[in-house]
């Protein structure tokens, strides 16, 4: 059901204000008079596909969502060595990218044109904000290799993910759709208000809690919904492409990848260092 999702919200409209199926005036033209051999050219030519057409294509979207990757990857490594160097940058970059992220993705989410500029400065911030996060939790030594093993995890959840998606294991329906969005709409409250607490020292540790087993069952839930929400951004990406959506759009989609990804290393993190503890 595209009302569910904010992004085919945004889709729909765009679509009804522009004419993909032509691409401009649709206003009748008078007919002119076309020769023998320029009809045999039109003949002989390719069916216009959608690149042709300013469409969004799967390519478009995996090339976008590849770059947006290497830009956080860059910020990460960037952070990981800032720290290394100037330990007093954890808190800064850590707190700070997690505040500008999440200011960043809500005006990404409510804009009403494709903000391309933002979405790079969103993986780039994420990027430093996970580079701080990963090296803070590394240099802890009861987590050691929890960083790697969340890594792991990570690209592991995101194949099988794509893999159940893509051979109908894992399904996304209207049903679906609408349960996941008030789930994740309660879990993004709970979150928010937990960062909060923690934040002003209020909760410690993991927060809401702790390392025990309401905590760990927590930590779960958020995995199985950042796990979830793949599957919900590729079907945003068939949906798109097979509704003729704008080109511009890949950059929209790609962000979500992000997105996901981002949430689903954060609570493989989390999830682990609880164990640990």
């Amino acid at each position: 059901m595209a009302g569910s999702n904010p992004v085919f919200d945004r889709l729909n409209r765009q679509l009804d204000r522009e004419r993909y199926a032509g691409f401009g005036d649709q206003r009748a033209a008078a007919p002119s008079a076309v020769t023998v051999d320029e009809l045999n050219d039109l003949y002989a030519r390719r069916p216009a596909g959608p690149v042709d057409t300013g469409r969004v294509t799967v390519d478009d979207v995996i090339i976008k969502s590849l770059t947006l990757f290497a830009v956080l990857i860059a910020a990460g490594l960037g952070a990981w060595v800032a720290v290394d160097l100037t330990p007093s940058l954890i808190t800064p970059l850590w707190l700070g990218g997690a505040v500008l992220g999440l200011v960043l993705g809500l005006v990404i989410a409510f804009m009403r044109n494709v903000p391309t500029p933002l979405i790079f400065a969103y993986a780039a911030v994420e990027g430093g904000f996970i580079g701080a996060f990963s090296y803070y939790i590394n240099s802890v030594p009861r987590y050691s290799g929890v960083v790697l093993m969340a890594v792991l995890a990570t690209l592991s959840t995101f194949a099988a993910m794509y893999a159940a998606y893509a051979t109908g294991l894992v399904k996304v329906t209207s049903r679906s759709r609408r349960i996941f969005i008030f789930m994740l709409g309660g879990y993004a409250i709970f979150a928010l208000l937990q960062f909060v607490l923690v934040a002003t020292g209020v909760l410690g540790g993991w927060g809401f809690g702790g390392s025990g087993p309401l905590g760990i069952g927590l930590s779960l839930l958020g995995t199985g919904l950042a796990a979830y929400s793949l599957a919900f951004d590729f079907d945003s990406i068939e949906q798109a492409v097979r509704a003729g959506a704008p080109r511009k759009y890949a950059w929209l989609l790609a962000h979500g990848l992000i997105v996901s990804v981002v949430w689903l290393y954060i609570e493989f993190v989390r999830l682990f260092a609880r164990l640990r503890d």
